[in-house]
């Protein structure tokens, strides 16, 4: 099989030690150099403001290129990127591998969320996972017949976190540390990798990174208690509450 000239999927060093390999978007929203504008999060709450997406590394001039074009490949041809990531997956590399959807970003519209489906079901040799605010997407797309090789888990600290139930469906919140989530209960996805958050328990929590305004923002707060704040105020007196409003 030819070699792409640009492989969709990528590694950094972390990823690579486990076998796993990525899809990204730019984070939440933005606009991009042909002028349109756009949303990859729309379910984003309190996150926003303390995404580690939004951060570092992701806002090199060469690695948001990389994923502006990776978006505009969706947003411009859906068909060709849906035919080019399935060419792509069936090459020897990925087979018996995993992909995470999204470092980055979020299954943004159910057309979007479909093609993914489409591009898993043809290539049952690989496995796929995410991580998603989209709580609402995947009840009405994804939830009803999911492809048998992917995994997710409902990210907190996004507007549909009130559509999740906390005691039977799989989720993570992200905690000041390591202390504070053992004490809530939670696995820690720091013990044993990324796929902890779809193979493992229920409940695990990843503590916060090291970004000094985003955890002074968040400080002593898990997540899910900020978005509950955040929601409570929303429905405060003579305010109507709406879980997709801006």
């Amino acid at each position: 099989m030819t070699q792409p000239k640009r492989w969709l999927l990528t590694q950094n060093s972390d990823m690579r030690r486990q076998g796993i390999f990525n899809w990204s978007i730019p984070a939440w929203a933005g606009t991009l150099p042909d002028g349109r504008t756009y949303n990859t999060c729309p379910s984003a709450g309190v996150c926003v403001s303390m995404c580690y997406a939004r951060q570092g590394s992701y806002r090199f001039p060469n690695v948001k290129a990389r994923h502006e074009a990776n978006l505009m490949m969706i947003l411009d041809d859906l068909p060709g990127w849906e035919r080019d990531m399935t060419a792509e997956l069936q090459h020897k590399r990925y087979q018996g591998r995993w992909v995470r959807c999204h470092d980055a970003g979020d299954f943004f519209s159910e057309s979007y969320v479909r093609a993914w489906m489409r591009v898993m079901r043809a290539a049952p040799g690989v496995r796929f996972y995410a991580y998603t605010k989209s709580v609402k997407l995947f009840r009405d797309v994804v939830e009803p017949d999911p492809p048998e090789n992917f995994k997710w888990v409902i990210s907190l600290g996004g507007r549909e976190d009130h559509l999740v139930d906390l005691t039977r469906e799989r989720h993570v919140d992200i905690f000041p540390d390591e202390d504070s989530l053992a004490e809530a209960g939670y696995t820690s996805r720091a013990e044993e990798g990324c796929l902890t958050s779809v193979l493992g328990p229920q409940k695990i929590g990843i503590s916060a990174n090291n970004i000094a305004h985003a955890k002074k923002k968040q400080g002593g707060h898990r997540w899910s208690e900020l978005q509950r704040v955040q929601d409570s105020r929303r429905r405060g007196p003579g305010k109507q509450f709406d879980s997709g409003r801006p």
